[in-house]
């Protein structure tokens, strides 16, 4: 049964696909979704339990895709274009100690004595993904679903820390200290994307299959989000 359902939907699929459409559709004005502007919630699988990640951390990307749609089935088309991509993960009471000169970077709870009241950790991405769409209504608004990979290359990595306070929380001074370094960072990453929604609004999730850290240099985590994508053009 598992071995015939599986057969019916890659057959469906196929003719889909490669079908010739009886009635030629122009698509000179069709909506090609060239910018892609994404917001989400950014967490990190396999944090350990001993990292004291809280508040909202997110992801913020901007891409600029080329689309090109099948000649036999004008619903699919592939897209691919570079693009940028941040996470920003948020810390309380705790030092991340991206500069030191140590062999893995280290995240040391610090509410017992002097502390940052909040730590920011950003990473930027230069990007090239590549989508599989389909498009329920070519020419206007409709069902869209996109699937595909991302590959990335390390621009940049810093902390943000803000407010130094005492053990009891009391503000000692509000100022901001930033730091920066990409040596415990894997420089490229790979990635996995889904988008489903309706217009010019998707839902989007990522899951980044490379490990965030080196090899020895950190904890095993790997950033995964889920956010709104808003496409137009």
């Amino acid at each position: 049964m598992k071995k015939f359902l599986s057969l019916l939907i890659c057959t469906l699929f196929i003719t889909g696909a490669f079908s010739q459409d009886k009635k030629k559709i122009d698509l000179s004005n069709r909506a090609n979704d060239h910018l892609l502007f994404q917001v989400g919630v950014t967490r990190w699988a396999g944090i350990p339990d001993s990292i004291n990640s809280k508040g909202f951390s997110k992801s913020v990307n901007l891409y600029v895709m080329f689309d090109f749609p099948f000649k036999t089935n004008p619903k699919l088309s592939m897209a691919f274009g570079p693009g940028i991509a941040s996470d920003h993960i948020i810390f309380s009471e705790t030092y991340v100690a991206i500069k030191e000169n140590a062999a893995a970077i280290r995240f040391t709870d610090q509410s017992d004595t002097n502390h940052f009241k909040k730590t920011k950790l950003a990473t930027a991405y230069l990007e090239a993904p590549v989508e599989f769409r389909y498009s329920a209504n070519p020419l206007g608004n409709g069902f869209k679903f996109a699937i595909g990979v991302k590959v990335g290359t390390l621009l940049n990595a810093h902390t943000r820390n803000a407010k130094l306070e005492d053990k009891n929380d009391g503000l000692i001074n509000d100022y901001m200290m930033k730091e920066a370094s990409k040596r415990f960072f894997n420089k490229n990453r790979l990635s996995g994307m889904l988008r489903v929604g309706y217009g010019h609004f998707t839902l989007y999730g990522s899951y980044q299959f490379t490990p965030l850290f080196k090899d020895g240099a950190g904890p095993v985590v790997r950033p995964f989000s889920i956010g709104l994508t808003l496409s137009g053009l």
